[in-house]
């Protein structure tokens, strides 16, 4: 006993040392990011936490599914939607702390594994060797929407029709795409210029003048506006700073 007494006020002041000396405790805001957004998500995260400390848990699913849940109670703190129309609803209806804001606009390609003329990505969507084309829910993905709209304009949506196969987000459209089950299909721009998928497979841009601007807009939400307002804050302040807008104009996306 007179041993073991002999070495606590050791003992004590380097259990002290090491308590000061550890970091501390980083806390976890899980974001809902719509699948357009799920390869950009990990670099913002990464810079993220490397600023701050602090880790994103990301859910990724079409922005529309997500509004579903958020107002059935599913405990997310921030929302990066793929329009502005999904956040503006959850604002009005109580479920986000502010009217959203738009932190990037996203650009719609067309998108194949095979060997297809892009050039000429109308032809190439209506010529026999195309039997399947991926497209994202329309009602739920904002991108499937502007897709469609697109195809409208150039009087193809019905000629089309029945080689449209529908994912429920950008997410399984794209593996639609990739994986051939589809032999082309639209998606977001950011996806091809991620650096898994960087080169594969060929994609074009559709003009601009075919759909309507894809404004996404972000949003705080009750979640974490009550359980984690600084940090919730922390993250939408970031999404919106200098380092955070290098990083999506290098997936391709047009800043606000």
């Amino acid at each position: 006993m007179k041993i073991l007494s002999r070495f606590l006020p050791a003992l004590f002041l380097t259990t002290q040392f090491l308590a000061a000396a550890a970091p501390a405790h980083a806390d976890t805001l899980t974001v809902a990011v719509a699948a357009n957004a799920e390869y950009v998500f990990n670099d913002l995260a990464a810079q993220f936490k490397k600023d701050s400390g602090n880790d994103l848990k990301p859910i990724i699913n079409s922005s529309g599914k997500f509004v579903t849940q958020i107002e059935n109670g599913a405990p997310y703190d921030v929302f990066l939607s793929a329009d502005m129309e999904f956040p503006e609803k959850l604002f009005k209806d109580g479920y986000a702390s502010a009217a959203p804001k738009p932190y990037a606009y996203g650009a719609l390609i067309v998108w194949s594994m095979k060997d297809l003329d892009m050039h000429t990505w109308q032809s190439a969507l209506n010529t026999p060797a195309v039997s399947k084309i991926a497209v994202a829910n329309p009602q739920t993905a904002p991108y499937g929407r502007e897709a469609m709209k697109a195809l409208a304009k150039v009087k193809l949506d019905q000629v089309l029709a029945p080689k449209l196969v529908f994912g429920e987000s950008i997410a399984q459209t794209n593996q639609y795409i990739y994986s051939s089950v589809a032999d082309i299909g639209f998606t977001a721009k950011s996806v091809v210029l991620a650096p898994d998928l960087k080169g594969k497979g060929k994609w074009v841009e559709v003009p601009k003048d075919l759909y309507e601007p894809i404004a996404q807009g972000a949003v705080i939400l009750k979640h974490g506006q009550e359980s984690n307002p600084k940090l919730a804050k922390a993250f939408y302040d970031y999404l919106y700073s200098d380092k955070a807008r290098a990083i999506l104009e290098r997936y391709g996306y047009l800043l606000p």
